[in-house]
């Protein structure tokens, strides 16, 4: 699999006081999907979400992390999947980690088959040299970090079984990481009906800018337009589309979203019961 590594997207979501929210996003092209990760950058510390995926990208990352000049207090992993732990064992090995328990639990007993199998597929040179194993839970409550407020949440059966979001409340952010894919396809999953009810939460929340695991900052427009996403796949699935049927099916019905490789790596998942590695 050839994948192009490009320059990555580098934002300021917002500025609000000693508070700097960042978002660096990888490429779009080929069979890349667009991962997103962030920075909450206060006076005196940096709190990371999410390593990125491929090794390059993880390295890019910290260098713009360590560009600020800050010590990162912690990394936040929202979740099990590859996208968004790989990089942390070539980026920030070095950082305390928090995470579900249910994903350390996972890391422990299939990160090292999900790297040497990634291996296989991506190559050695994208792939992480080393998994790490987070030390800390993330547990549901607030946490007060250099002055900042993070409401941490966990959520269970959407994009993935076991997830956390982090609120904002001083700042109107809401990082949501894979509830949302923005302007990308979705990583579709048996949970749409519980999926779509959180994101209908989201619309008549007091929250304005919504942090992805994919693509650019979103707001409640794009929410809803994932509502739309889940609601079509759900029918097509209904109608007893699969495999590349619905795959056709779901590219022609949003010709507008970028990185239609997600297809490829969900599908044999959704529909067949392939193992989530």
């Amino acid at each position: 699999m050839t994948i192009p590594i490009t320059n990555p997207f580098k934002i300021v979501v917002k500025r609000q006081g000693d508070v700097c929210i960042h978002t660096f996003i990888s490429s779009y092209e080929g069979n890349n999907i667009a991962n997103a990760t962030h920075i909450i950058e206060s006076a005196n510390t940096l709190v990371v979400i999410d390593g990125q995926f491929l090794r390059p990208y993880a390295k890019k990352f910290r260098e713009y992390a360590d560009s600020l000049k800050k010590p990162i207090d912690r990394v936040y992993l929202s979740h099990r999947h590859p996208d968004h732990w790989f990089g942390l064992g070539d980026a920030f090995s070095d950082v305390d980690i928090y995470a579900p328990i249910e994903t350390i639990e996972f890391l422990k007993q299939h990160g090292e088959a999900s790297r040497e199998d990634h291996i296989a597929k991506i190559g050695a040179d994208l792939a992480p040299t080393q998994v790490v194993i987070p030390e800390h839970v993330a547990k549901a409550g607030i946490d007060v970090i250099d002055g900042v407020k993070y409401v941490v949440e966990r959520v269970v059966d959407t994009e993935i079984d076991y997830a956390i979001t982090l609120k904002l409340p001083d700042y109107g952010v809401y990082i949501v990481q894979d509830l949302i894919y923005s302007g990308t396809h979705l990583y579709v999953t048996k949970y749409i009906d519980h999926w779509v009810a959180i994101l209908e939460n989201m619309l008549t929340s007091d929250y304005e800018i919504f942090l992805p695991g994919h693509g650019f900052p979103a707001d409640k427009k794009e929410v809803t337009a994932n509502v739309k996403y889940l609601t079509a796949a759900k029918l097509a699935i209904d109608d007893g589309l699969k495999d590349d049927a619905y795959k056709q099916f779901m590219l022609q019905r949003f010709p507008e979203r970028e990185c239609p490789a997600i297809f490829d790596i969900y599908i044999p998942r959704l529909f067949d019961g392939a193992p989530e590695y």
